[in-house]
Parts: C-alpha cells; sequence; structure tokens
C-alpha cells in the first residue's frame, strides 16, 4: 500500500504564531505599507488586512495593485530580534511527526528564510522532505489553485495521495476539491464539509491516521 504525503502549513499548524509572532509581522507589513504608499497607520492596517483577506496574503495585494518588489517586501517584514524566544510550540512535535509514515512537506505562505529558520530552531527540519515556501510558489499563495498544482506537479504527487494540515479553511478548501483529505487545527466547535479531521493538538494526529488514509486507499 503507498504512503500519504503530508502537506503541512507552517505558522499556527506546527506553530503557535499568534502570541508573538504574527502581532511583529503585522507591526512591520503596516510600516512597511506607510512607507511604500504613504499612507497613515489606520490605512495602513486597513489595506493589510483588506488584501490578506482577499488574497491570503498581504504581500500578492501589493504586488498586483501597487507593483511592491516581493522579495523586498519580505526581507523588511520579516526581521525578528529573537525569533527562537518568541517561538512557541509542543514539545512532541518532533516526535509526532516521526511516528507518521510517508513524506512530508511545508507548505506555506511564509519566506524561504523564515520557514527554514522556524523548523530549525523547533528542532523539525529534517522531519520534511522539501519546504515549499512562498517564493518557491512563484508568489502564488494559498488559497489560490496555482500554488498547489506548482507543488504537485513539482513533486510528482497525485492530489488523491496528500493529506493537508492546515489551521486555515479557505486552504482547505482548495485541497479538498484537489482531492486531498483535509485535517484542521483548531478549537472550533463546527466543522465545514470540506474539513475531514479538526483537531485541538496537532499531537492528536497519528490516533487519525487510519481514518485518514488506510481505509479508503486502495494501492
Amino acid at each position: 500500500m503507498a504512503s500519504p504525503v503530508w502537506l503541512f502549513d507552517l505558522d499556527n499548524t506546527l506553530h503557535d504564531a499568534s502570541r508573538y509572532i504574527f502581532p511583529h509581522i503585522n507591526r512591520s507589513m503596516v510600516g512597511y505599507i506607510r512607507q511604500l504608499l504613504g499612507v497613515d497607520e489606520d490605512e495602513a492596517t486597513r489595506i493589510r488586512q483588506d488584501y490578506w483577506q482577499r488574497y491570503g496574503a498581504t504581500l500578492l495585494g501589493l504586488m498586483r495593485h501597487h507593483g511592491a518588489d516581493p522579495h523586498h517586501f519580505l526581507w523588511h517584514t520579516h526581521q525578528f530580534p529573537d525569533l527562537k524566544s518568541m517561538l512557541v510550540f509542543e514539545r512532541g512535535l518532533r516526535a509526532m511527526l516521526r511516528r507518521l509514515p510517508g513524506r512530508k512537506i511545508v507548505f506555506s505562505n511564509a519566506p524561504l528564510r523564515y520557514s527554514e529558520a522556524v523548523l530549525e530552531l523547533t528542532g523539525i527540519s529534517n522531519c520534511f522532505d522539501a519546504v515549499y515556501a512562498v517564493e518557491r510558489l512563484r508568489f502564488q499563495p494559498k488559497p489560490a489553485v496555482a500554488g498547489f498544482r506548482r507543488l504537485l506537479r513539482s513533486e510528482g504527487i497525485d492530489p488523491g495521495r496528500c493529506i493537508m494540515v492546515e489551521d486555515v479553511l479557505a486552504n482547505l478548501r482548495t485541497a479538498k476539491r484537489l482531492g486531498m483529505k483535509t485535517v484542521w487545527i483548531s478549537a472550533a466547535t463546527r466543522q465545514p464539509p470540506w474539513v475531514d479531521v479538526r483537531l485541538v493538538s496537532i499531537l492528536d494526529l497519528p490516533r487519525h491516521r487510519q481514518r485518514l488514509w488506510v481505509r479508503d486507499q486502495r494501492s
């Protein structure tokens, strides 16, 4: 029987970015937008939020509507005084990942330099076969289907073999439409029909492995 391919989001999936990292990035993005567009803080905040909601990433809106240089933007908005001290993650994460059969790939809208630093500092970088950050997606971030298809083509993977583990529902909806199994990392009580499994803790993932893969696979 073939093994699954696990596609893991990074922020708020493999670690908790909401406590320290996201607030820092959001402030950096607002500052960048203020300087780029010459607007005040309130307008810059509105633009950041609007583009994130419309495109899944602030960067994509700035590129489409203002001609922003993506490399310049990512460099200046992902500078951290001490990234290690800002990381919050579950201590059993590495052991859990090593228990899962099959290939594991990070699939993130974050930049590569930051993604690799987080994986290294959390001690899980060698658990993954590849990292698809936003540069490798040619700046086509989730939930846009183009980024998914680029990863699948590059890795030669049938989407029916994939299990997507993610905290953002819109991204899981695209994954399900492509034929993937989906795992939603969330404390919410509802579960949309395009979510196969909802987990509060990613550490519970191995307990649901057969439900996600073995029962439904024939090759």
